[in-house]
């Protein structure tokens, strides 16, 4: 108790430009003012967060008024919900009606009432843990439903009972799942009861909030403990179908592996890699990609004759399986691409260890990576979960050795930015023709060409054209 006492403390002091002033301003103005949800909790685990909340009894307007004067720029996209944003310095304020909501039994949109207290307002969170409250200025703790404890045991219980907070607000269960891959909290078992029962409540969300927890899930530290949790509650089901589907029943003679399980290790191997991507950081597209690339697994599994078990263009088939799914989930386009392409890509690899790749193969490789070449790089190492050490240890020296050969191509021929050795307005000049259909066919076989060969003189690629213009003639 004590470290968590001084860790708050401590936070609180960090925070005092923003919470003295403010909490005074409120307090002369007659309204209340406390710290609360994840601001606190996240005092309380000893993480320091430059996005702050508030929950205060004034109204949007009154909100607006009092930070006039005091903030560097407001907004008010929120304020349908009671919600108004601002910017101090480094800080980023939400201050926030005191509310309650909750959802029409087929509605997609919380409808919002303001409370009056803050005890009501923090009844009606999501969790225990993101239920506690500082009163500012006067930096008085409120915790009316034991987060306090929760926090400490690392548990995830609602503040009244689950099932009235989950009907009030399905999107919650996604929280918990989420807050479990984020905080490596367990769930409470009346918490993952209720989720068990009402899973299916989750299809009068938006697909835009299910993607928004989906990625935060993903992208945190322990996401194998959000996503089983999904798939325990049958959550999955609803939002994530492919990944339950690929616990795959075992063949008697367990000629392959378990698809689902693989999944989940490659993910977290893909995390043990991402220090190897530009920043550094938990890259959902890495992450997701890794989740996703066996998924075509279930819909190409066939038995041969001996009971060998094949997957034959899983791959393909896994791409298709994932553009469909994250458009569902309304992902933007290019993320949708750069997850499909990984997917599609992630078997490419496995020919090499035959030692027979040509350096034209190798540009291939490069050329349709393209900008997911490192991201490729990660997945495909990530995708070796076998125990085999020897087995483990090869793979590992063939693909470094395909990583030495693009870095010496690449020095030599600037892979990256592979173009043909012509570019448009020389094909038409060479050939004496004028912009059309003609030029762009040019223009492809040579790329082809450049990456057959590799960089060609001038001379050396006017020949080329010019025989390839008169064979096509």
């Amino acid at each position: 108790m004590t470290r968590v006492q001084d860790s708050v403390a401590q936070e609180l002091d960090r925070i005092a430009p923003v919470i003295d002033e403010l909490g005074r301003r409120f307090r002369e103005a007659g309204e209340e003012l406390a710290l609360v949800g994840g601001s606190v909790r996240d005092a309380m685990l000893g993480r320091h967060q430059n996005d702050l909340d508030f929950a205060t009894s004034a109204r949007p307007d009154r909100t607006e008024k009092l930070l006039t004067g005091w903030a560097d720029a407001t907004w008010d996209m929120g304020r349908d919900f009671g919600t108004i944003g601002c910017r101090k310095d480094a800080w980023q304020v939400e201050i926030t009606t005191y509310r309650s909501e909750i959802y029409d039994a087929s509605s997609r949109k919380p409808t919002v009432d303001f409370g009056d207290t803050l005890a009501g307002d923090l009844g009606r969170r999501d969790f225990t843990v993101n239920a506690m409250a500082v009163r500012v200025p006067e930096r008085a703790f409120e915790d009316p439903f034991g987060g306090i404890a929760d926090l400490g045991h690392r548990v995830l219980r609602t503040p009244g009972t689950p099932e009235a907070s989950f009907s009030d607000d399905p999107l919650r269960m996604m929280r918990a799942a989420r807050f479990a891959a984020q905080l490596g909290f367990k769930v409470d078992p009346a918490v993952v009861a209720a989720m068990t029962a009402m899973a299916d409540r989750i299809a009068i969300v938006s697909a835009e909030r299910v993607r928004d927890e989906l990625v935060k899930l993903v992208c945190g530290p322990y996401p194998r403990r959000g996503l089983t949790l999904l798939v325990e509650t049958g959550l999955a089901e609803h939002v994530l179908p492919e990944l339950p589907a690929l616990a795959l029943e075992r063949d008697e003679h367990h000629r392959h592996k378990d698809v689902y399980e693989h999944t989940l290790t490659v993910l977290e191997q893909t995390i043990e890699l991402e220090h190897r991507l530009p920043g550094g950081e938990a890259d959902f597209v890495a992450r997701f990609a890794a989740l996703m690339h066996d998924v075509g697994k279930p819909r190409t599994r066939r038995f041969v004759g001996d009971g060998t078990v094949t997957f034959h263009h899983h791959d393909v088939v896994g791409a298709k399986l994932t553009r469909k799914r994250m458009r569902a989930l309304r992902f933007s386009n290019d993320v949708t691409d750069a997850v499909a392409q990984l997917v599609e890509l992630h078997l490419r690899f496995h020919g090499y260890g035959e030692g027979d790749w040509t350096d034209s193969a190798v540009r291939r490789y490069v050329r349709d990576a393209g900008d997911q070449l490192e991201r490729l790089h990660v997945l495909t190492r990530a995708d070796c979960t076998t125990r085999n050490r020897r087995k483990a240890e090869r793979l590992r020296r063939t693909y470094d050795d395909l990583e030495e050969r693009i870095a010496r191509l690449s020095e030599e021929e600037q892979l990256a930015a592979i173009r043909p050795d012509l570019d448009g307005n020389e094909i038409m000049e060479i050939l004496g023709i004028g912009a059309g259909p003609e030029v762009g066919a040019a223009y492809r076989y040579l790329l082809e060409l450049r990456l057959d060969r590799g960089p060609q003189s001038p001379e050396e690629a006017r020949t080329a054209l010019l025989d390839w213009w008169s064979a096509r003639s």
